[in-house]
């Protein structure tokens, strides 16, 4: 009987703790470049994380990306010049779209 009510326990808290946590969901940046052949990598740098994506035909989606403010730099061929955007805030589960990023030679 005692083993039958510690094994009834053990059970219920396991339960429980399947339930108890909120899986973390992540969200993406993604933007366009132009011209668009000028760039080869997004970067999204936060003060814990470093993501990047590669430029294709002037787009850019950089996924898995954890909810906070992140700083985008387009890592640009020369003759142009790496732009960067700060302050990008990504949202819990959402994409965020920070439009075109127009490169300078």
């Amino acid at each position: 009987m005692k083993k039958m009510k510690l094994a009834t326990l053990a059970l219920g808290v396991f339960t429980a703790g399947l339930f108890a946590f909120k899986g973390l969901q992540t969200g993406s940046i993604k933007g366009t470049v132009s011209p668009a052949d000028a760039a080869t990598q997004a970067w999204a740098l936060s003060s814990s994380d470093t993501l990047k994506a590669a430029v294709q035909n002037g787009a850019f989606e950089i996924s898995n990306v954890k909810p906070g403010d992140y700083r985008l730099i387009i890592e640009a061929k020369p003759p142009y010049k790496n732009q960067a955007k700060d302050a990008v805030s990504v949202k819990d589960g959402q994409p965020t779209d920070v439009g075109e990023i127009k490169l300078e030679q």
